[in-house]
């Protein structure tokens, strides 16, 4: 891999800085072999926040037939899988259901679907999806919700819709997503204060650094080099779609936020397995 030093043009970076930029650097262009060498965890398993033993969850049945058609036409998934993703949905909602805490009156919590503790499990333990929580939390965020996604949860649409893009979304499909995601406050741009708040929660301190957010900033403009194609300072979604045809490791420079081809297929195999 080429020395990030040497794009600089000449200014001078301390030895600090310089190696923070080059474990930044290697932290995004390795994460796909990283998580691709990591066992796969098998998706109908999803961690539970405490030990409370899981009450028996009697999963199958379909979807309404209004959403499974309309699915059918929106999702790259078949008839047979999307009866095996519902199956599994109806299980990971009544397992956070069972490990919520009870209300005053002792009633279980009222779930409509995918709460966001099990959203981040199934990231963490089926997709090894071992990224910062930040970027965990505006995974979340970019999924549809809302009035009609489940009010706060992924309804089974929502669920079925965003892993389409996770697993099959195409090119385009693929950059938008990572490109929302790292679009903290969705205005459109990703800026340099983006790129620092996403960077510095993913690099960690090294001993005998003074000022690590030195080093932080001039990976910021190494990055920005690269993304920043018209050069006005701040990366847009066209800057992004042409920097990363360019590089495809640019993907995701600032944090994993899609599964490897490994663990993708993994997955898939076992809504095959499940028909």
């Amino acid at each position: 891999m080429p020395n990030p030093a040497a794009m600089t043009d000449g200014k001078q970076i301390s030895v600090a800085a310089t190696a923070i930029a080059l474990r930044g650097v290697r932290l995004f262009l390795t994460a796909g072999k990283a998580a691709a060498d990591r066992p796969v965890a098998a998706p109908s398993q999803p961690a539970t926040r405490n030990k409370r033993k899981q009450k028996q969850v009697v999963a199958g049945g379909k979807p309404p037939q209004k959403v499974f058609d309309m699915l059918l036409k929106t999702s790259k998934f078949n008839k047979p899988e999307l009866e095996a993703l519902y199956t599994m949905y109806r299980r990971l909602v009544t397992s956070a259901q069972a490990a919520a805490p009870a209300s005053a009156i002792g009633h279980p919590p009222k779930i409509d679907g995918i709460d966001q503790s099990t959203f981040r499990d199934v990231m963490h333990n089926t997709f090894d999806l071992v990224t910062e929580e930040a970027i965990l939390e505006r995974m979340w965020m970019t999924w549809e919700r809302g009035a009609a996604g489940g009010e706060g949860s992924l309804r089974f649409e929502s669920w079925v819709r965003g892993l389409s893009v996770l697993l099959r979304g195409n090119v385009e499909e693929r950059r938008l997503y990572c490109f929302k995601v790292y679009d903290l406050n969705n205005d459109g741009y990703i800026t340099r204060d983006e790129m620092f708040s996403l960077l510095r929660n993913a690099l960690l301190k090294q001993p005998g650094d003074e000022d690590p957010d030195e080093g932080v900033r001039d990976l910021v403009e190494l990055v920005l080099r690269k993304l920043d194609v018209d050069k006005d300072g701040r990366v847009s979604i066209d800057d992004y779609r042409q920097a990363v045809d360019q590089e495809p490791l640019l993907l995701e420079a600032f944090g994993q936020c899609l599964p490897s081809k490994r663990h993708a297929i993994a997955f898939l195999k076992t809504l095959v397995n499940k028909t």
